[in-house]
């Protein structure tokens, strides 16, 4: 049954449907596997068993949704009906959320059950998953290495077979440097794709997703999650065809650029990182692409400090509503240094501060999507070094600036597409000698998921990687 839990999520439900399985047979494999292999993995904050196991038993066979049964893990940032909604913050305490985001309800709609909440970093600030509340995830493949952050523990979840797939979000990176951490498929779709109500109305740099083995996954889970929901401040324009027929035809001949040069000036590239780009660019290339090197407008000096000038404030806004929970202004005892730095940072911004800080990002958003004016498609490294090991990156530590500004180094590629709203994602499609996975990223046009959904399938089917097992989730009998 452990190894159930490891087909793609469409299976599963066609299973449930002819009545080859039950959905509480399904879910059942889940929590066991959770309550087996958590203990060492530290994914989940929270196990909902009893009610994951109700609603499994309302789930018939011929049950037309199209995920029917299907159990999934929903990151600990958003609200679940009856769940804590904690944020991994001893800010927020035990808050228990009083309803369900709307993407949880599309979930729900679509026929799946939340089995559980995932950790993430506090607040969801850092690329590892080691709040100090509840401990460190840790990457199937290497314990002693993160699964990257911030949606860590789902992917440190999917990658041990804990769940078929599981929720994320997306604000620097926090989809894809997971999904490369552990060998997923990691998709940030284009800003205002999935709506952020009922709580916000838009996100300037956050965006839902979900971790998945497959491409196909990923499309399919994006038709259920993408679409306007009343109110919502701003959208994305509706794609021309569902993303699951998009991610099944053939890309045609793209236009593809190749850099491994990061944005950020001061990081430096692992020749490995920087091997698997130029290899997936061969390969490319091998497909029939027109694939050249050239590097975007994007190595801007100061552009990490004016991301930070922003993504603060959106971060501030977590920790605001922790301090209404208590009744009190937030203090330091309250949460990790790296928190409290961004909390203090953004109180003592002006709005004008803030406002400067944005143009200047529209400002970069403009040179950034001009370069694709020539191009279909970007292609970088994933992350800028391997997975690192748990604590080498520490939100308590003395230096907050300096703990960010190491973080920026292991994931100098990814914050970009955050600023311009465009499409990326992140493929595993290679793995290295040190055992983990090695994964590429690609970024697309302005609301084009479609483009980037074809060719990452075309990838997969020539270098398949779904059937490929991290030694936790190879555990027999677990």
């Amino acid at each position: 049954m452990h190894d159930l839990l490891q087909r793609p999520a469409a299976e599963l439900a066609e299973l449930v449907r002819a009545g080859e399985i039950t959905a509480r047979e399904l879910v059942t494999a889940s929590v066991e596997r959770i309550e087996a292999l958590d203990p060492q993995i530290g994914a989940f904050v929270d196990l909902d068993a009893e009610r994951a196991l109700a609603a499994a038993e309302a789930v018939a066979p011929h049950d037309a949704r199209p995920f029917a049964g299907v159990p999934i893990a929903v990151k600990n940032n958003k609200p679940v009906d009856g769940m804590r909604l904690t944020f991994c913050a001893e800010l927020l305490g035990d808050h228990v959320a009083s309803h369900d985001a709307f993407l949880v309800r599309r979930l729900r709609e679509a026929g799946m059950i939340v089995v559980g909440t995932t950790k993430l970093p506090e607040f969801g600030i850092l690329p590892v998953t080691e709040p100090s509340r509840f401990g460190p995830a840790r990457n199937p493949w290497d314990l002693g290495r993160t699964p990257g952050g911030s949606s860590g523990g789902a992917a440190a979840a999917v990658a041990a077979g804990m769940v078929p797939l599981a929720h994320g979000n997306d604000g620097g990176g926090s989809v894809r440097i997971p999904a490369a951490c552990c060998g997923l498929v990691g998709l940030k779709p284009a800003r205002g794709r999935i709506s952020q109500g009922p709580d916000l109305g838009d996100s300037l740099l956050g965006i839902d997703g979900v971790l998945t083995r497959t491409v196909g996954e990923t499309a399919a889970l994006l038709d259920v999650l993408a679409g306007y929901e009343t109110g919502d401040a701003t959208w994305a324009p509706p794609p021309p065809e569902p993303f699951a027929a998009a991610a099944l035809r053939e890309p045609g001949r793209l236009r593809i650029a190749l850099t491994v040069t990061p944005p950020l000036p001061d990081a430096e590239v692992d020749p490995v990182c920087e091997a698997a780009a130029r290899d997936a660019a061969a390969l490319l290339e091998g497909l029939g692409h027109d694939v050249r090197e050239a590097t975007p407008p994007w190595a801007t000096p100061g552009m990490l400090q004016t991301f930070s000038a922003v993504f603060g404030p959106l971060v501030s806004q977590a920790i605001g509503f922790g301090g209404l929970l208590n009744g009190r202004d937030p203090q330091p005892e309250d949460m990790e240094a790296l928190s409290w730095y961004l909390w203090e940072r953004a109180r003592a911004a002006s709005s004008m501060d803030y406002i400067a800080a944005v143009n200047q990002l529209q400002g970069f958003t403009r040179s950034m999507v001009g370069f694709f004016e020539d191009v279909d498609v970007l292609l970088t490294p994933a992350l800028g070094e391997r997975p690192v090991a748990i604590g080498e990156i520490d939100a308590t530590a003395p230096d907050p600036a300096a703990t960010f500004r190491r973080s920026g180094a292991f994931t100098p590629f990814t914050a970009t597409a955050n600023v311009t709203g465009q499409p990326a994602i992140s493929v595993p499609l290679f793995h290295g000698e040190d055992g983990l996975p090695l994964a590429v990223q690609l970024v697309g046009r302005p609301a084009d998921e479609a483009t980037l959904l074809s060719l990452a399938a075309q990838l997969e089917a020539a270098r398949p990687w779904a059937d490929r097992r991290a030694p936790v989730a190879a555990t027999a009998g677990a």
